[in-house]
């Protein structure tokens, strides 16, 4: 008899299955015998946000065409580059995404599906695949897969409680009741996980806002590293579930970059590693791999345009200014919060710690193998998820492509916090990052040709990124609204749900 394995996501369990081996009979399967009335097909579109196209399940047969055919849907309303003269897509179903509805009313399924041409071959321009053939020409030049994770951070913005405050700045891993929305997060967590998100976990932030009427207070939930695809699959999912969980509660979840002026900002951090084999390569001795340099130094080449994807509005950048744990200078260091790359903590000694605190249990054996990830600290809650980690892919393939990426690398090393006073003659060298989106569009239409190298991004993705970005107007924005209260606020609910 096999051996029941623990799952989160509802039909793996009930299948015994992992969801990468989903196939259609098994979802039919599930469907029929779990009495679902409704599928719904899930699709990133241009603008980064998860749309959805809703099937009543009306018979087994009916269900086997939507599965195995999919649908068509208006691409011209989904994608700004597509002629509305001709503008049909199919969207097609990605078996291995199924998930169980948390939220519906009646029971269903949810589904993440890949866009189509008339033809029959990939859309380009569809976010989902710019990474897939990112991710692609990536393995293709170094035989490495690129593995991601993300750290999604949030605002929950609810009636200001009396009770067990919390002091500004200060909210960093407190537990309920100084933390409000533990049980929002925790409840958010659990759903995010039967939807197939890998969780590493959650836990409040820094961030605690009070004003006369209301307050803010800051989580985080940060995954596990898998396949960049997958990744930026579940936080789409993810950022979706988070903001059903605020409805649900009455208040309002924003991922926005900044909320208030001289608070902590919401940031998008993603730790990278490369694996050959299912094996990292991030460490040689007991330090960095070459390779793992030469990705830092793609990341450090591309960093001013990859804003472009990962910081897409205004207020984006009243976050990344000094002094507010977010990068300015375009250099990398270990463990520092104030750099743009950051090499954390890894888990050389895991063994030795753990043996240490429990001296009872010294014969055991333990499985944690030395890893270790490199950090991208600039991205925000604005970003096009799919577009963003596309880009790092073509940066860390730039790495590997450069003369002398190691050396660029060790150029651009500072020792400790870059914006500390003993390291200013390093900061005259060291690039800064765009002030404005005008800025990223800019350095976006400098470095295009690096990302529609080898097909990788559309021109035409290209264009409309620049275009959107530069249509915001927004250079010298923090001169211009310096002291300006009112406006500021303006700006910051403009952009609240970005």
């Amino acid at each position: 008899m096999p051996v029941k394995k623990i799952m989160f996501n509802k039909i793996a369990s009930f299948l015994n299955k992992e969801p990468a081996a989903f196939t259609k009979k098994d979802l039919s399967r599930y469907i029929r015998e779990h009495g679902v009335r409704m599928l719904n097909f899930r699709y990133v579109a241009g603008d980064s946000r998860l749309k959805t196209l809703n099937f009543v399940v009306n018979d087994e047969k009916y269900l086997d065409r939507v599965l195995s055919a999919g649908e068509r849907v208006d691409g011209s309303s989904l994608f700004k580059n597509i002629d509305a003269s001709s503008s049909d897509l199919y969207v097609l179903p990605r078996y291995r995404t199924a998930f169980v509805n948390p939220f519906s009313e009646v029971p269903a399924v949810d589904i993440l599906c890949s866009f189509y041409n008339p033809d029959g071959s990939p859309f380009a321009s569809a976010p989902e695949n710019v990474l897939k053939r990112a991710h692609s020409e990536f393995n293709k030049k170094t035989g490495f897969d690129f593995h991601a994770l993300g750290e999604l951070e949030y605002y929950v913005v609810s009636q200001k409680d009396p009770l067990y405050p919390t002091a500004a700045q200060k909210g960093y891993h407190e537990a309920f009741p100084f933390s409000k929305w533990e049980g929002l997060r925790c409840e958010a967590m659990n759903a995010i996980a039967e939807a197939g998100g890998r969780i590493k976990y959650g836990h409040a932030e820094v961030g605690f806002i009070r004003t006369e009427d209301a307050e803010m207070t800051q989580q985080e939930i940060e995954f596990l590293p898998t396949d960049c695809a997958e990744s930026a699959d579940q936080l789409a999912v993810a950022k979706w579930i988070v903001s059903c969980v605020g409805r649900k509660y009455g208040v309002t979840v924003t991922f926005a970059p900044k909320i208030s002026i001289g608070h902590a900002g919401s940031g998008l951090h993603f730790h990278t590693c490369l694996l050959k084999k299912g094996k990292s390569v991030m460490l040689s001795g007991s330090g960095l791999s070459p390779e793992a340099k030469k990705a830092i130094a793609g990341f450090l080449k591309l960093a001013q345009s990859l804003t472009a994807f990962g910081n897409t509005v205004p207020t984006s950048y009243f976050r990344l200014v000094p002094h507010q744990e977010a990068p300015i200078n375009v250099c990398w260091g270990y463990r520092n919060r104030s750099a743009l790359v950051r090499v954390p903590l890894g888990w050389q000694k895991a063994v030795d710690m753990i043996k240490d605190a429990n001296p009872a249990s010294s014969r055991e054996i333990y499985g944690v193998k030395p890893s270790q990830t490199v950090e991208f600290r600039s991205a925000d809650g604005s970003a096009n998820v799919h577009l963003f980690l596309a880009g790092l892919c073509c940066a860390a393939r730039l790495g590997f492509e450069m003369k002398d990426s190691v050396k660029y690398a060790d150029e651009h090393f500072v020792e400790g916090n870059p914006l500390h006073s003993k390291n200013k003659t390093f900061q005259g060298r060291f690039p800064k990052l765009p002030a404005s989106c005008h800025e990223s569009a800019q350095e976006l239409e400098k470095d295009r040709q690096i990302y529609e190298a080898l097909g990788v991004f559309p021109p035409a993705v290209i264009d409309g990124v620049i275009k959107k970005l530069k249509s915001y107007d927004d250079r010298s924005l923090s001169e211009r609204l310096y002291g300006k209260e009112e406006e500021i606020k303006k700006m910051v609910a403009e952009y609240l749900y970005c």
